[in-house]
């Protein structure tokens, strides 16, 4: 069995921005276009996990299919756990847990992960693109990951660490952390079932849980700078880009 499914898990209540799923960028509310890149990488079937009737019918009402997930869910991956658990269980093998803010994200690099997904044996796969500008560094509200060597276009390289602020990264490889993740079924299965771990509470990224339980976690290098959308500064730089 290799089969895929891309799981977008979205709220309403998100405490930086909060109803940012239904901000608009040309008129198309940001979930919308999430849905949309999704469906165009056609790789799978697409589904949106969120808590909310108001997102619930509009994905519905724009073509695509929303499943109602419990309220209380601490992560994306537990939300992305539970529609797998409802609709694909023994059905895929792969399941993509796409964030629901990166209105930019092309489908072919949807499409690449998966690829290297297939061709490689890891537990977790995610991307990352180069760093453009220092202030990226600095600012935590981007997350970074730390590699061993240079990320190199075809490179699909084991992460050394994920990191939003860190004092000593002189000779350090450092890139632009994308909120996509490829999961096995049973990574996937596992890593929800695990306790919080320390790093993961420390620095609020829910990937420390899968490092510091040495799950083999791999990243490839994007060429495409995807905006992740964690402020209105984020989304007017999203709304610029896409006009």
């Amino acid at each position: 069995m290799k089969n895929t499914a891309i799981i977008i898990p979205t709220r309403l209540a998100a405490k930086r921005f909060p109803n940012k799923p239904l901000a608009k960028i040309n008129n198309i509310p940001m979930i919308i276009h999430v849905l949309n890149r999704a469906k165009e990488a056609n790789i799978g079937e697409v589904f949106v996990a969120t808590p909310d009737d108001e997102i619930f019918n509009l994905v519905n009402k724009n073509g695509g299919k929303a499943i109602l997930t419990k309220q209380d869910h601490s992560s994306g991956s537990d939300r992305v756990y539970e529609v797998y658990l409802k609709e694909l269980k023994n059905k895929v093998d792969l399941i993509i847990n796409l964030q629901g803010d990166m209105p930019n994200i092309k489908p072919e690099t949807i499409l690449m992960l998966e690829k290297f997904m297939r061709s490689n044996d890891c537990d977790i796969g995610t991307l990352a693109s180069c760093i453009t500008d220092k202030h990226e560094i600095v600012d935590p509200n981007i997350v970074k990951v730390n590699l061993d060597k240079p990320l190199k276009t075809d490179d699909f390289l084991d992460v050394k660490d994920f990191f939003r602020i860190k004092k000593n990264i002189d000779n350090e490889q450092i890139y632009h952390h994308i909120g996509i993740y490829a999961f096995t079924n049973i990574a996937l299965t596992k890593y929800v079932k695990l306790a919080k771990s320390k790093l993961e509470i420390k620095r609020n990224l829910e990937q420390m849980r899968a490092m510091e339980n040495n799950f083999i976690v791999k990243v490839g290098l994007c060429k495409s700078q995807t905006l992740g959308v964690d402020s209105e500064k984020d989304l007017e730089k999203v709304r610029m880009e896409m006009n």
